[in-house]
């Protein structure tokens, strides 16, 4: 007697414009995937989002079948007069169009569960997913709700959040439909070896006595970041080995500068335009990053237990980078450099990090007290959970 076989799960997901939305995203794909295949299931999976998205790229580069809504990006403004600009004006009126092409895909679709994970295109998906009566996950990633996720609020069955500091911000008839799983962190960022990024990047002339410093400015690397370690880096080099990933654009003028370095100083710092691969082995080798403050940058940095000093990007969409930050800051689990950054204040930020072991280890406790390394998984369960009408 041939065996009944189980039909494939259907997921809808939707988010994106940013690496901060997709990547979440995609790390939970991957792990409903692994899950159900342990239980001899397949996964149907279908992308929703904007032709000129990252996740456009990304979700080719993964094979995952993908299709595309009208949607418009609301420009924000203190001042309420701004907000009816022309431009928010002519986005606005894309939305209904947007909604009924999402409307379309999901009633053909049929998902068991759609999970929405912010930006622009997550919301006429959301309201699709409302009015089709399919099941809907929301997933914040920052401490502070987005404008698309509050959007989606009051239409999610669950709504997931990465901190528990993000409940208050919630609409209270939304808060007894959340829970807090946190941000999901790419398995591979957890498994990184020391010893190994000290193999790939060839880092002979580091001193291991010494404290090993990893600054990043994200892919493109950082203008700010990089100007404000220029200043203090014979200062730096003196207490610290340094991996500095600044960005191609930058590369050609710090080398100029790093050239002008002493022999025993220039042993200590390896300057790189892009960390690919050997990211997760750089991470275990670092004591301290010196970095944004991004949701998935929190999320890792708080999975793996990192002593941090955060530049917040001061013009990131609702001042996010900022609140992340300071969330951190007033847990112990980091120091934020909040308002103006100057390179005194960044010495004087790492400094003690440098010198004091002791000081050192316990903001990194303080910050994998606040990590999650299981987020993907707990992500996952509330997707199951949803689509079975729990």
């Amino acid at each position: 007697m041939t065996k009944p076989q189980i039909p494939p799960f259907r997921l809808i997901v939707t988010g994106g414009g940013t690496g901060g939305h997709t990547y979440p995203a995609l790390t939970a794909v991957r792990t409903l995937q692994s899950r159900l295949m342990a239980a001899g299931r397949a996964l149907d999976v279908l992308w929703v989002g904007t032709a000129t998205g990252l996740e456009a790229r990304i979700t080719a580069a993964e094979q995952i079948p993908f299709a595309t809504v009208a949607t418009g990006k609301i420009r924000r403004s203190s001042n309420p007069l701004k907000l009816a600009s022309p431009a928010n004006l002519k986005d606005m009126a894309r939305v209904p169009l947007g909604v009924a092409q999402a409307r379309s895909i999901v009633a053909e679709f049929r998902p068991d569960v759609v999970l929405a994970t912010g930006g622009y295109v997550a919301v006429p998906v959301g309201l699709a997913a409302k009015m089709c009566r399919r099941p809907l996950v929301v997933h914040e990633q920052t401490v502070r709700l987005g404008l698309a996720n509050r959007g989606l609020a009051r239409a999610a069955g669950r709504f997931a959040v990465s901190s528990e500091s993000t409940l208050q911000y919630l609409p209270e008839a939304a808060r007894d439909r959340a829970v807090v799983t946190g941000n999901p962190v790419r398995p591979e960022v957890l498994t990184g070896h020391a010893d190994k990024a000290v193999q790939a990047l060839g880092l002979w002339g580091f001193d291991r006595s010494r404290p090993t410093v990893y600054i990043t400015g994200g892919a493109q690397g950082s203008a700010q970041i990089n100007g404000l370690i220029s200043e203090i880096l014979p200062w730096l080099l003196d207490r610290a080995n340094v991996v500095h990933q600044c960005g191609p654009a930058n590369e050609p003028e710090l080398r100029r500068r790093a050239a002008e370095l002493p022999a025993d100083l220039a042993g200590r710092y390896l300057l790189t335009g892009f960390v690919g691969g050997e990211l997760p082995d750089l991470l275990a080798l670092a004591d301290v990053v010196v970095s944004r403050s991004g949701a998935g940058t929190i999320a890792e940095l708080t999975a793996l237990g990192k002593a941090s000093v955060l530049v917040p990007l001061a013009s990131s969409a609702g001042n996010e980078q900022a609140h992340n930050a300071q969330h951190l800051h007033e847990a112990g689990a980091a120091a934020a450099l909040l308002g103006e950054v100057t390179s005194q204040r960044l010495q004087q930020a790492v400094a003690p990090l440098l010198a004091d072991p002791g000081r050192r280890e316990h903001m990194a406790q303080q910050a994998r007290a606040q990590g999650r390394p299981d987020a993907a998984e707990r992500l996952v369960d509330v997707l199951l959970a949803e689509a079975q009408g729990h």
